[in-house]
């Protein structure tokens, strides 16, 4: 922590004085956690089902009221039964009870336990127990969380594992040496509070869902293992692919890349740190990955006793003046915006794979569209799986949203290490091919400080895709320029715009509203949208806010807008699906939701879905 502490602060007075880093990257500049890349896919044990859990508002179980360790009474990770210690002893005295506790089946926010839990921010504890076998020899077992919003204390048998902040990404300890035979405890203290220096801070606009978001398994591997493998085409036309391996004895290791229907093999030996790196011109049968034709193809990497086995897509992305090229010839990204929320009445965040169909079908499918934006922080692998087997390009950001604390070093540390655990959970999806950095984040010094420093990151970890960052623009009378300074360091320019829903424009004006850029570069609109309450309509001329025909016609308005920006590339509007928001309380339009989807929380679909779908089906078959 103290290191990663300093190397952030080395970071940020270098970008300050105008330097690059002398020779710090993210790489580099912090202990690496277990990757497990493709985990989903490795041996596992799943621990997903049946918990207890119980609230802990003032965090006794974390330290004792005086500061300090927990009282025992207070304890929730202790490794005992509480009911059983105190019929033992008549003078045993314990303020919870976890194995009597209440039971919630996980993955799920704590939003879906009771009603009482629909606003609470703060600790919850969860509890299991679960039977298991010693490991066997050569063997190495981590305990792996796909995900918990959005601070995580993690206990086995009574053993603190670690910590981990972030709500979005994976975590993962080795837990080979306290694994028993028989019955195993595991608890978990899930925090969901954030503060100012928190990535993102705590106001938003989106719900916090807090508990354990996705799977939690027990992941199996040899003593020494393929943790993280990269396998992609470059834009050269050749086959990459870089390795790393962990464990006992990582290096001088042979290892072999796979590609069987493609005849392709790669192969090489680790270095003393268990890093090898190769390539080979791509063979000709190779099908490039596209919307269209969403090949993958089975990919084994093999080092030792480790065979990691992955399904990999195959395609290039770049930008060639105002153009973004897919394999080399221009696309227009047709697209929307999207949470990581499922359809219903009474989301919790458990984003199932029937879940992400559901969602991901109404855009491929309904839409017409070829793109996602996974808005405003790494969704699922659930989703990312699946946009690379049905063929939906994918906009992947981290939560560094509106006010962050741009001048705290922990805080870029932070971000930094949400956008590396992202990245290399992430690398090998064809679907994905911009990585966003940000969302709509107030220009200053420090902010373009540390946003140039997440830029350089992502360049170190993944030069094979575009940056971009969901920006705002100046507007004088209906000039709109794209002012950011930031925009010079992207590759993609992405734009939020709201003219006739943040204003009192008329919608009838809005086609005549000019975009200016002195950077020649794409751009993406990233969002505009406008709230509608499914089946609120108001069938006049001149319709009111918050009607089906208001947003209906603010989207042929705005497109009628965009269509006459030359060097716009796509577009992802806000948003596909109505979602949870606390900021909105408008009584009879909002109720807590965010009312911008083109479908309602339940799936029905209002009348801005099918101009939308019109505009797409007619760009799908502009040549």
């Amino acid at each position: 922590m103290i290191f990663r502490r300093a190397a952030a602060i080395l970071q940020v007075l270098f970008v300050f004085a105008g330097l690059s880093s002398p020779g710090i990257t993210l790489a580099q500049s912090a202990p690496q956690s277990p990757v497990l890349v493709a985990a989903d896919l490795r041996d596992s044990v799943s621990l997903d089902g049946a918990w207890h859990w119980s609230v802990d508002p003032y965090r006794d179980g974390m330290a004792g009221f005086h500061g300090g360790i927990p009282d025992p009474r207070m304890r929730r990770s202790a490794d005992l039964v509480q009911a059983d210690v105190m019929a033992k002893d008549p003078r045993a005295l314990y303020e919870f009870d976890m194995q009597q506790s209440p039971v919630t089946y996980l993955p799920g926010s704590w939003i879906g336990h009771a009603a009482e839990m629909r606003y609470y921010q703060g600790l919850v504890w969860y509890q299991r127990t679960f039977s298991a076998a010693p490991p066997a020899p050569g063997k190495r077992i981590f305990l792996r969380i796909g995900a918990a919003d959005y601070t995580t204390s993690v206990y086995l048998n009574g053993q603190a594992l670690g910590r981990h902040s972030g709500g979005f990404t994976p975590f993962a300890f080795d837990v080979t040496k306290l694994l028993r035979a028989g019955q195993n405890q595991i608890t978990l203290g899930v925090d969901s509070a954030r503060t100012k220096d928190d990535v993102p801070p705590p106001v938003t606009d989106w719900e916090t869902y807090g508990g354990v978001t996705r799977s939690i398994t027990l992941v199996t591997v040899p003593d020494t293992f393929v943790d993280d493998a990269w396998v992609r085409l470059t834009r050269d036309g050749r086959i990459a692919a870089t390795v790393r391996l962990s464990g006992s004895a990582p290096g001088s290791k042979a290892v072999r890349v796979r590609i069987t229907s493609l005849g392709l093999e790669l192969s090489g030996t680790t270095d003393a740190a268990g890093n090898w790196s190769g390539t080979a011109p791509a063979p000709g049968k190779l099908e490039r990955w596209s919307p269209e034709s969403p090949t993958l193809y089975d990919v084994r990497v093999e080092a030792g006793e480790d065979v990691l086995r992955d399904r990999i897509g195959f395609r290039t992305i770049e930008v060639r003046g105002t153009d973004i090229l897919l394999n080399g010839k221009p696309i227009f990204l047709r697209g929307i915006s999207m949470h990581e929320e499922e359809l219903g009445k009474n989301p919790v965040r458990a984003m199932t794979p029937a879940a992400a169909r559901a969602l991901l079908t109404e855009i491929k499918q309904g839409l017409h569209g070829n793109f996602v934006r996974l808005a405003h922080y790494p969704h699922s692998e659930s989703t990312t799986r699946l946009a690379d087997e049905i063929g939906l390009l994918v906009w992947s950001e981290v939560p560094v949203y509106w006010l962050v604390n741009w001048q705290n070093p922990d805080t870029l540390a932070a971000a930094q290490t949400m956008l590396r655990e992202n990245i290399q959970r992430d690398r090998n999806r064809a679907a994905i091919v911009l990585w966003s950095v940000a969302n709509e984040t107030p220009v200053s010094d420090a902010r373009n400080a540390f946003l140039r420093t997440l830029i350089g990151d992502v360049r170190v970890l993944d030069d094979s895709r575009l940056v971009t960052a969901a920006l705002l623009s100046k507007r004088e009378d209906r000039v709109m320029t794209i002012d950011d300074p930031l925009v010079a360091d992207l590759d993609v320019m992405a734009i939020n715009t709201y003219n006739g829903w943040y204003s009192d424009d008329r919608l009838a004006d809005l086609p005549s509203f000019e975009w200016r850029s002195p950077v020649q570069k794409p751009l993406i609109f990233s969002e505009f949208g406008a709230d509608a309450l499914a089946g609120n309509h108001d069938a006049v001329a001149d319709p009111h806010k918050f009607s089906e025909e208001y947003q209906a016609e603010y989207y042929r308005r705005t497109l009628a807008m965009a269509a006459k920006v030359p060097f716009l590339r796509g577009m992802s509007p806000w948003i596909l699906k109505d979602f949870r928001s606390p900021r909105r309380q408008h009584p009879v339009y909002q109720q807590g939701w965010n009312r911008k989807g083109l479908i309602s929380e339940t799936g029905q679909r209002k009348l801005a879905f099918g101009v939308l779908a019109e505009e797409y089906a007619r760009r799908a078959t502009k040549p």
